[in-house]
Order: C-alpha cells, then sequence, then structure tokens
C-alpha cells in the first residue's frame, strides 16, 4: 500500500481548477479511487476544514466537507515523529512530521521549498508517477 500526506495547498488546486487533468485533480481523484491511503492527524484536518472553507475559495462547503470526510474515514490517523530541525515555514511542520511516520510514505506539495529536501517530499506529478 502507498501512504501519502497531502498539503493543503494540493487540495484547494484539485478543488478550484477547471482542468480535470490538472496532477491535482488527478491526486484528488485517485484518492477517492482509494489508490494510496492518506496520514493525517487532528491538526492537518483542522487546517484542512479552516483553509478550504475560506470564502476566497470557490468552493462549495459541501465539497470540502464531503472530501475531509472521506479523508477521515478512510485514512490513517497517524503520530508525529518529531523533527527537530528549522522548516522555512513552521505551519508546515505538521504535514512533514506525519510523513515521517509511515515508512516509504509521501508528502506531495506544491511548496517542496518549504520543506527539506528528501525524496519522500514530491511534487503531484511526481506522485502520479509513482501511484
Amino acid at each position: 500500500m502507498i501512504y501519502a500526506v497531502i498539503d493543503t495547498n494540493v487540495l484547494v488546486s484539485a478543488l478550484i481548477t477547471h482542468n480535470p487533468e490538472a496532477a491535482t485533480a488527478k491526486v484528488v481523484r485517485l484518492l477517492l479511487e482509494q489508490e494510496f491511503v492518506m496520514l493525517y492527524d487532528a491538526d492537518i484536518i483542522a487546517e484542512y476544514k479552516d483553509v478550504l472553507h475560506r470564502t476566497k475559495f470557490p468552493i462549495l462547503k459541501e465539497t470540502a466537507d464531503a472530501l475531509i470526510s472521506f479523508i477521515v474515514e478512510n485514512g490513517i490517523e497517524a503520530s508525529r515523529v518529531i523533527f527537530d530541525e528549522p522548516m522555512t515555514d513552521e505551519d508546515d511542520r505538521m504535514f512533514y512530521e506525519i510523513s515521517l511516520s509511515q515508512e516509504d510514505s509521501f508528502l506531495v506539495t506544491g511548496n517542496l521549498k518549504h520543506y527539506p529536501a528528501s525524496p519522500h517530499v514530491i511534487t503531484p506529478a511526481q506522485f502520479l508517477e509513482i501511484l
């Protein structure tokens, strides 16, 4: 089984794009088809709820809620593995630390520069190649 943590920016991009062939849209479609298992914790879910419900994004509340519910019901709640190094964006620490909880998991993000260089931190397009 393939495990992944999905950065919020990937979900936002997938939900607002008009291009069903966009890598982010394909990642979410494969999530819904259960081609991989999401890893999350309560802080990640709280961020998803906060960001996906922001009025600046044209995302229906029902769509956001359904996606978040799917993640909670079909994903795995994981515990963080402490990473003591500084990060470019400390708000992204939770995603990185959860990704460390499962061997061979991936962190899928549109902001590679926010994370330590690692072969398990990848873009949506790179994740599609793996899947």
